[in-house]
């Protein structure tokens, strides 16, 4: 029984009356007590402890209790309050009221606790005792007092009434208590309102009204009681309500609007709805009554619209919960606070539910501190295909003001919801948008407003876009573009074009198929073979078949200035019918007139900054960039220059597509791929940031995946069966025009030398030609490594070619160079000592030479390896290295085979590429083929340089030193 006595305890402790905390009942009761302070009447509230008969009439000794002490150990927040309240009212003997007393009064008399309240009977006895007390209900509060407004001739009569329910009472028929209360039986009725507080005052000492001659009251109706009808209600009774006649021709009913107005009250904003009726706007929360005159000059009153007004103040209920309760404000108004009012989860939701009634929302962009837009995003998406992207038209209206996609970018990458409008004012996007925007500007380019997705991004568009946002042209090319992906395995290695003068090994076939694939695509891309793999033959195939593709094959070939020669041999070597125009020079054309009548532009990528004006204007079948790390640099003009070149298509060429950071990657795809990787901030954050500072594996992969079918790389080790163990080339140098003065100069000496000299002079005087030569070399070098006092400056061709190799290669390859003069070497170490590229080095006074070697072969961190032709060209074995550069080539071949087979020897596992520096139009490259048709006469290697020499005729050396 015990255990079921203590469940039932436990269960039904809610049931049991409130109390007092703190304070033990047993059979006494609390009550409140309403009473006149003794000296000051003033209304004093009291709490006592009371005891009750069985009856539960009080009886004596009642206890005071102080609601201080009893709000220290309340538990519940209404009782809090009323205790709070109930002290307010604690013996305070000022006079002035406010309406803070009017909402103590309301919680006290909401009696939370549920107590019964008395009121003090001094007459009986000045002391509160049981008999002194007379209990009381509290009734509902008073919260109008009408007045009525009736005419008699001249005269005006104001009569005061007390709205208790839905009755009026008039003056005489009720008692005012303690000033805040209206007693009438056994009930008392709080003054809900301060103004009615005041009001009763005055008509406290005039209860039957007020009479007034007209004179007076034209007066009082303008400055009080058009005043008094936001507050209370004031019916004229001598103001007839309008016929249908009136009421039609002034058109109240008819045009019926609804608005919201807003405005600042320190921290807080008001609501306040506004009826208007015609040209009329009647506060909703007033008891304003509605008077107008009709075309006749007669003044007719017409009723409010109750039941639009109430189902207004419903909906604006439901928008809060704080607002039911402040309509029992003084006077009646809504209100927030403004960081609750700007929080866009509650007024965008508001405003858009107003709206959608038809509620006009006024003084939103006037709060102060307020720059948010009052209307939610509207969202609008279409795609449509352009010529070489997908058009993402991309709309974001926050009611009439548009969101730039400039300004939409900015916004999204920063991670912020707030987007700046053109007015001034910021809209508020969705949340659960800004991921779907930040995919959109990722795989895009902003141009003039529209979003530009590449087509070969097809796969990205349709999983980024909704079906019903893309047009049927877009679903149509989609669809294409899938069906073809589907086929490519049935795509068979296209044809050699017939009129190249080669034979392709098996990758550069290859590489010939990957081109054409990415043309019947209409795709760009990047050709990045390491060195020496053919890059510019696969090229010039690829024109020779484009002749058969398309209508008009013009197209760009933009180079190194080191390469305008190399590129010219090739074409002329192994496509002689290509048609080409090189633009370089002083004496180049400035003009696109003539383009149509080429196969090939030729320029420079300095020549291409001079020349873009005129440039731009052609578009081009395809543009190609020949070592195209050129434009790396996205901040560079180089970069920009190309960008604005135009052409059905772009290809990049580089043997190192990535030297420094995965930026070096993005300039180059950026121009073959517009739009492949994004712009530039996206890609930083997705790639560059995760890649380059934190070496993120992953992210590596995700842009090795995104980039892998728009690039094509072997390097010398995935095509090391298709390749000879040893390849060589040359690499034309040409000169500057500083350069270029000293060699004409020393030139014309050696030439107007060979004339005025017969044969036999000549090779008696074998030592004066062999300097004079050796002059021309050295200036071919560089004008430095002549040894008189003469100023000639530092202009040298071949070192600026060969570090620009060296930056291309020593990342993944180590390199040596080959020079016959050793002050040429010293002027390449000091450049290397320049850029901080760690290097060996070896000439005829070097005494340590093992260490020097085996220092170059052990350590990876040098990747470079000085030598003079003939201090290294024999007894040394380096096959770390596979690449050769020979700075200076010489006569005797064997000599530079020796040099070469330095690296290329027993136990080189890599395949070795000699690289031949030659400065074109020079008596370097005049030897060059001369040694090559003294080779042809003769099975047998040239063995001695004497003999070489010895074996040239004099009109062989004037035709050597010739132009």
């Amino acid at each position: 029984m015990g255990h079921i006595k203590d469940l039932q305890e436990q269960l039904l402790t809610d049931e049991r009356k409130a109390t007092i905390p703190g304070l033990t009942l047993h059979s006494d009761e609390h009550i409140v007590v309403l009473k006149n302070y003794r000296f000051h009447k003033q209304l004093t509230l009291e709490l006592y402890q009371a005891p009750t008969t069985q009856t539960g009439k009080l009886k004596n000794p009642l206890k005071l209790i102080n609601p201080f002490d009893a709000a220290l150990k309340a538990k519940d927040l209404d009782e809090l309050k009323f205790l709070t309240a109930l002290s307010r009212f604690q013996n305070n003997p000022t006079a002035a009221k406010s309406p803070a007393d009017i909402e103590a009064l309301k919680t006290v008399t909401a009696n939370p606790l549920s107590l019964r309240f008395f009121y003090h009977n001094a007459e009986f006895s000045e002391n509160v005792t049981a008999g002194s007390l007379k209990e009381i209900n509290i009734g509902e509060p008073i919260k109008d007092l009408p007045l009525s407004i009736r005419k008699e001739n001249e005269w005006y009569f104001i009569v005061p009434q007390i709205q208790i329910g839905n009755k009026n009472f008039s003056f005489s028929d009720i008692e005012i208590k303690y000033d805040y209360f209206i007693l009438r039986g056994e009930s008392i009725h709080l003054l809900s309102q301060f103004h009615l507080l005041k009001l009763v005052r005055f008509f406290k000492h005039q209860p039957a009204g007020l009479k007034l001659h007209k004179s007076e009251y034209i007066n009082i109706q303008q400055n009080i009681l058009s005043k008094l009808e936001d507050k209370i209600s004031v019916h004229y009774t001598f103001l007839e309500p309008g016929n249908k006649t009136q009421i039609a021709q002034s058109g109240l009913r008819s045009s019926l609007e609804k608005f919201i107005y807003l405005s600042d009250l320190d921290n807080y904003v008001l609501i306040n709805p506004v009826l208007k009726y015609g040209t009329v706007e009647i506060p909703v929360l007033t008891k304003r009554q509605i008077y107008i005159k009709d075309s006749e000059g007669e003044v007719f009153a017409v009723e409010r619209d109750r039941d639009a007004e109430v189902n207004f103040i419903a909906l604006l209920l439901k928008q809060h919960e704080d607002f039911e309760e402040q309509l029992d404000t003084d006077p009646p108004h809504f209100y927030l606070h403004k960081q609750r009012f700007l929080n866009e989860d509650w007024f965008l939701n508001a405003f858009e539910q107003w709206q959608s009634q038809g509620i006009t929302v006024l003084g939103f962009n006037q709060l102060k501190g307020n720059k948010l837009n009052g209307n939610k995003a509207k969202i609008t998406i279409q795609v449509a295909s352009g010529l070489d992207w997908f058009n993402a038209s991309l709309e974001v209206r926050f009611g009439k003001k548009k969101a730039s996609l400039k300004q939409l970018h900015i916004s999204v990458r920063n991670k912020n919801k707030f987007v700046k409008l053109d007015d001034g004012t910021q809209g508020i996007l969705p949340s659960e948008w800004l991921q779907k925007f930040e995919d959109y500007f990722n795989a895009a380019e902003i141009v003039d407003e529209v979003l530009q997705i590449p087509k070969f991004n097809y796969a990205e568009v349709k999983q980024l876009f909704q079906d019903d946002e893309l047009d049927d042209t877009v679903k149509k090319e989609i669809a294409l573009y899938e069906s073809k992906l589907k086929q490519i395995d049935l795509y068979n290695e296209v044809n050699i074009p017939e009129e190249l003068n080669a034979s392709l090994r098996a990758y550069q076939k290859q590489g010939l198929t990957w081109l054409n694939l990415l043309d019947n695509f209409n795709f760009g891309g990047c050709l990045a073979d390491d060195m020496g793999l053919g890059k510019t033959l696969q090229i010039i195939a690829f024109i020779l078949g484009q002749r058969k593709k398309v209508q008009q094959n013009t197209n760009l070939v933009v180079v190194p200035t080191s390469l305008i020669f190399n590129w010219q041999a090739e074409v002329q070597k192994f496509a002689p019918s290509l048609k080409m125009l090189t633009l370089y020079g002083a004496g180049r054309i400035k003009d696109i007139t003539a383009f149509d009548n080429y196969d090939i532009i030729l320029t420079s990528y300095g020549t291409l900054l001079s020349d873009i004006a005129f440039l731009t204007k052609y578009r081009f079948n395809y543009i190609f960039l020949d070592e195209s790390q050129n434009i790396k640099n996205i901040e560079s003009q180089r970069y920009y220059a190309a960008r604005q070149l135009q052409s059905r298509n772009k290809i990049a060429i580089t043997g190192t597509p990535v030297e420094n950071n995965t930026f070096d990657l993005y300039a180059q795809l950026s121009f073959a791929c517009p739009g492949l990787l994004g712009n530039k901030q996206s890609f930083k954050d997705l790639f560059s940031i995760p890649i380059d500072k934190f070496k993120s594996s992953r992210h590596a992969r995700q842009l090795q995946q995104k980039v892998a079918p728009f690039i094509l790389r072997r390097t010398k080790r995935d095509v090391a069966r298709e390749l000879p163990e040893k390849t060589e080339m040359v690499l034309y140098c040409p000169m500057e025009e500083a350069q270029r003065k000293v060699y004409d100069a020393y030139e014309k000496e050696f030439r107007d030398y060979i004339a005025g000299r017969s044969e036999e002079e000549l090779s008696k005087n074998s030592i004066h030609v062999l300097r004079s030569l050796t002059r021309l070399r050295q200036i071919c070098d560089s004008p430095l490594l002549l040894e008189d006092e003469k100023l000639y400056g530092d202009s040298s061709s071949k070192i600026e070619t060969l570090i620009e190799q060296i930056d291309n290669k020593a990342q993944n390859h180590k390199v040596l160079v080959f020079s016959q003069f050793v002050s040429m070497l010293e002027l390449i170490k000091k450049e290397l000592q320049d850029r901080g590229i760690a290097f060996e080095y070896l000439t005829g006074s070097t005494k340590n030479r093992e260490a020097v070697v085996n220092n170059f072969q052990m350590d990876p961190s040098i990747r470079v390896f000085l030598i003079s032709l003939k201090a290294g060209g024999t007894g040394l074995n380096l096959t770390e290295a596979d690449y050769v550069y020979l700075v200076d080539p010489w006569w005797n071949p064997a000599v530079e085979n020796q040099a070469i087979d330095r690296s290329y020897r027993i136990g080189q596992a890599k395949n070795v590429m000699a690289v031949r520096l030659i400065c074109p139009d020079t008596v370097e490259e005049k030897i060059v083929k001369l040694q090559a048709t003294k080779r042809a006469l003769s099975n047998d290697l040239l063995r001695s340089e004497a003999s070489f020499f010895t074996s040239i005729t004099k009109a062989e050396w004037l035709s050597l030193l010739q132009h």
